[in-house]
């Protein structure tokens, strides 16, 4: 009898070990494509001031994905910043400060846009970065601990010049028209059927300039904001029918505006503010349309420049 109690305590045991995975069980990618700025130097004792998480360099609205499968258990505001924590398992992750494109309750992939990076994170060194965590229970881990073999490199002592630099180099680029990725997001799903630049119209056949790109998507699929700003006019026209105008304000030091064309109507009004991902309208093929796409421009300044490149 006794025998038979030990090993049973022996299976306990086991299957217990079994069902507590260490860290690196979990593996993953890193929520956005930008260094670690700050490393997890979590504090001796848990009321001590240390950072519980790291800190990875990304630009204001760079979209944030998910570092593993799982299911979003919060998406909101906390303490004047959002947040999203998405659980996988015995353990969670959590994203900071953001703008959610997700809601609680829903299951997402590795990978999976679930944010937009907003900025105003304390302590940033190069002004914009994403704040990430990984909890098992109450306890903080390292992050960077469920990377897998990807690499991930702590900046140089003179990166903050270096960044500098290269916000300069970019506001350079976004006043020569020249994409920069991240700043904007696909405003719907579907190719590219017609880009930028000279084309025979296709009703009017004449050659004339496109002004934008030209979304393949069904009629009635969503449009979704390209970025966070404030509707300019909602109106219509002769060739452009149901026409959207949101203004984002300046970046870079460069006014940036989207527009989208040919919806079946828009669900947003005149100085209404929009989130980045926000559905602000249908797809349809009013104007002088051949059928159901989205034309999307881009102007900075007032002036057209190519969409392609800013996704």
């Amino acid at each position: 009898m006794r025998t038979i109690r030990v090993w049973a305590l022996i299976a306990v045991v086991v299957l217990g070990l079994t069902h507590a995975p260490p860290v690196w069980a979990l593996s993953g990618v890193a929520p956005v494509a930008g260094p670690v700025t700050r490393g997890f130097d979590p504090p001796a004792e848990d009321w001590f001031a240390g950072h519980r998480g790291v800190d990875l360099s990304a630009v204001t609205g760079a979209t944030v994905v998910a570092a593993a499968a799982g299911t979003v258990t919060f998406a909101g505001t906390l303490a004047g910043r959002g947040v999203v924590v998405v659980d996988h398992g015995d353990l969670r992750t959590t994203y900071e400060p953001v703008t959610p494109l997700v809601h609680v309750g829903d299951q997402v992939a590795m990978g999976q846009a679930i944010a937009t990076l907003d900025g105003g994170h304390a302590g940033c060194r190069l002004g914009t970065c994403l704040h990430w965590g990984l909890l098992r229970d109450d306890e903080y881990l390292d992050p960077l601990s469920i990377l897998g073999g990807h690499h991930v490199r702590l900046l140089p002592g003179d990166a903050v010049d270096a960044a500098r630099e290269a916000a300069r180099a970019r506001a350079a680029a976004l006043g020569a028209g020249v994409g920069m990725p991240g700043i904007l997001s696909a405003p719907a799903a579907g190719p590219i059927t017609s880009g930028y630049g000279e084309r025979m119209h296709p009703i009017l056949h004449i050659m004339r300039m496109h002004d934008g790109v030209d979304i393949g998507a069904p009629c009635d699929a969503p449009i979704r904001a390209a970025a966070p700003g404030r509707v300019e006019s909602v109106g219509y026209g002769e060739e452009s029918g149901n026409r959207l105008v949101i203004d984002h304000g300046a970046i870079g030091g460069h006014r940036l505006r989207t527009i989208y064309m040919h919806a079946s109507g828009y669900s947003v009004d005149q100085g209404e503010r929009v989130e980045r991902g926000e559905t602000v309208g249908r797809v349809g093929t009013t104007g002088l349309s051949t059928g159901c796409h989205l034309h999307f421009s881009v102007t900075i300044d007032g002036e057209s420049v190519d969409p392609q490149g800013f996704w």
